[in-house]
């Protein structure tokens, strides 16, 4: 096991109500996991990552935040948002059909080990983080 992989870290991205956010999130944690050499968690990683920050975007109007913790084999990805509305519960993938809505947490759910969320204040500012969890499987 490389020696990157057994040292735990925790890398945090705060970003604005943009867009783009999901694009520069996902290509950032590309970047740090192949540092890490967590190459093989890569493509499911940036799915999961990508939907979380999309919905923070997406559903509210303050800044958001990509949060990457490796600890003990598991990779968690969370994303922090303005909004302390708990998300909405996912629905089954399969029963979504082509609608867009509704999506995000599915894949999440489908794709990731564990998944919740949590209500989080951060700077004064009350909202919540949804996070999910890869357990590595060197």
């Amino acid at each position: 096991m490389p020696e990157s992989e057994s040292e735990p870290w925790e890398y945090s991205l705060y970003i604005p109500n943009d867009p783009r956010a999901a694009t520069i999130c996902r290509r950032t944690l590309r970047l740090i996991l192949t540092m890490h050499g967590l190459i093989r968690l890569v493509d499911v990683a940036e799915l999961l990552a990508t939907e979380l920050v999309a919905n923070a975007v997406r559903h509210t109007k303050g800044p958001a935040a990509l949060r990457v913790r490796w600890s003990a084999g598991v990779l968690r990805i969370g994303a922090w948002d303005a909004d302390p509305e708990p998300p909405e519960p996912p629905g089954k993938l399969e029963q979504l059909g082509e609608e867009e809505d509704g999506r995000g947490l599915a894949l999440v759910r489908a794709c990731s080990d564990l998944w919740g969320w949590q209500p989080l204040s951060r700077f004064g500012n009350r909202g919540k983080y949804v996070w999910c969890e890869l357990a590595s499987t060197a």
